[in-house]
C-alpha cells in the first residue's frame, strides 16, 4: 500500500504465486533463489513504485554486492531510500548470522593450515567488513591441523594489548603445538604498523622461548592480506637476539 492509500501494484503479493520469492523458497529450496531474491525476503517489502526485489537489486547494485552489504554500516543502508532503520537492522541480523554459522563450521572442520592462503579462507569471512579491529588467534597441533579460533581482543592493539601469558595459558587449553595470530584493518588496507610489528617480534621471540611458536601473523584488509611469514619477517623475528623485558 502506497503512503496515499493506494495499492502498490508492484508488491511481490500482485506478482503470480510461483514468482514469488518466499513461495518459491518454500517450494524449491533456498538455493534455487538469487541474492536478490533472498534479500527481498529479508527486507519483506519494498519502497513506493519498487518491490523489495527491485529494492534489493539496487542495494546490491549500489554496494557492489554482498561483500559490500556486509561491510555498510547500519547508517550507510538507511541512506538507500526505501530503507530504514528496521529494514537495515534485518540485514545486518541475517549478515551476522551467516557470519556466526560459518564460524562454527569452521570451528569444527579442523582444517590444515599450509599457506597464509589457508588462513585468509578460514579468517577472512570472520574479520573482513567488521566495522572495529579484532585480533583472533588459531592454535594448531603438530600437524598445523587447527584445533581452535578464539577471539583474543577487539578493539585497537594498543588499545586492546595481547598478552603471552593469556596465549599461553589458552594453547595448554587446547594442547596446541603453534600459534597463529590474525587481525583485521578495518581501514581497508593491510600494510602492518610499527605496533603491528613490534608486537609480532615480540610475539615470535617469546613463543619461541615457551615452546610455542608463532607461525605468522595475517593482516586482513578489505580487498588483501598481509602475511608476516609470507614477507619473511618471521624468520628474521626469529634470528634477532632477544630484546630485554
Amino acid at each position: 500500500m502506497a503512503s496515499d492509500g493506494t495499492p502498490n501494484r508492484y508488491a511481490i503479493p500482485y506478482w503470480p504465486e510461483g514468482e514469488r520469492p518466499r513461495e518459491r523458497l518454500l517450494a524449491e529450496g533456498a538455493q534455487r533463489l538469487t541474492a536478490a531474491e533472498l534479500l527481498a525476503i529479508i527486507l519483506r517489502t519494498g519502497s513506493r513504485g519498487r518491490s523489495a526485489v527491485d529494492l534489493a537489486r539496487r542495494l546490491l547494485r549500489d554496494l557492489n554486492g554482498l561483500g559490500g552489504l556486509e561491510a555498510a554500516d547500519p547508517a550507510t543502508l538507511t541512506e538507500a531510500t526505501g530503507v530504514g532503520p528496521a529494514k537495515a537492522a534485518q540485514i545486518k541480523a541475517a549478515l551476522e548470522l551467516g557470519r556466526r554459522l560459518l564460524a562454527e563450521v569452521e570451528q569444527g572442520a579442523h582444517p590444515r593450515i599450509t599457506s597464509s592462503q589457508d588462513v585468509l579462507a578460514l579468517c577472512a569471512p570472520r574479520l573482513r567488513g567488521l566495522q572495529h579491529e579484532q585480533c583472533d588467534i588459531l592454535f594448531l597441533n603438530g600437524g598445523n591441523d587447527v584445533v581452535a579460533l578464539e577471539t583474543l581482543s577487539e578493539g585497537s592493539l594498543t588499545e586492546s594489548p595481547v598478552y603471552v601469558r593469556d596465549i599461553v595459558e589458552r594453547a595448554n587449553r587446547h594442547h596446541a603445538a603453534a600459534a597463529i595470530l590474525v587481525h583485521n584493518h578495518p581501514s581497508g588496507h593491510s600494510q602492518p604498523s610499527a605496533g603491528d610489528r613490534a608486537l609480532t617480534e615480540e610475539l615470535v621471540q617469546a613463543g619461541d622461548l615457551l615452546r610455542l611458536p608463532l607461525l605468522d601473523h595475517v593482516i586482513i584488509g578489505r580487498r588483501d592480506h598481509y602475511s608476516f611469514a609470507d614477507h619473511g619477517l618471521i624468520a628474521e623475528y626469529r634470528r634477532r637476539p632477544r630484546r630485554p623485558s
